[in-house]
């Protein structure tokens, strides 16, 4: 994630709507004490900074939910999910950082786009994945 020739997009589908449609989220992002597995935002953790963009926002049985598309600045282990549970939009299915099982049962959180300069070649290289059929579902909705 240094290297600025390295970059990663991921779509996400997260709990509730968004005042703005995009912006900027930088919190220093640390082990908790007590986990080996689970993050936390802490001063003292490492600097850490996810950019969003809100790519839809909808409404299913009565619960508000928001498409964004995630660009990370910096890679920390699980930094989209801490990022989006910090600012109150944690994703679905994410119940270690607060997300709801309601839609999916597993993370809504998806690596979407790579792109870097190839190391042998020189030149810029980009994948693109399709989305999941139950982002696809949720998505069209």
């Amino acid at each position: 994630m240094a290297l600025k020739s390295f970059t990663k997009e991921y779509i996400a589908i997260v709990e509730g709507h968004f005042n703005n449609k995009s912006g900027t989220i930088n919190a220093p992002i640390a082990r908790k004490n007590s986990s080996i597995i689970e993050r936390c935002i802490d001063k003292n953790g490492d600097i850490s900074i996810t950019h969003y963009e809100v790519l839809k926002q909808l409404e299913i049985n009565n619960k508000q939910i928001s498409v964004v598309k995630c660009n990370l600045e910096t890679g920390r282990t699980h930094q989209i999910r801490v990022h989006m549970s910090y600012i109150g939009h944690p994703l679905l299915g994410d119940d270690l950082y607060g997300g709801n099982k309601y839609l999916l049962n597993r993370q809504a959180l998806h690596s979407y786009r790579i792109s870097f300069i190839h190391p042998i070649e020189n030149k810029k290289v980009e994948y693109i994945s399709t989305l999941p059929e139950n982002f696809k579902k949720i998505y069209s909705i």
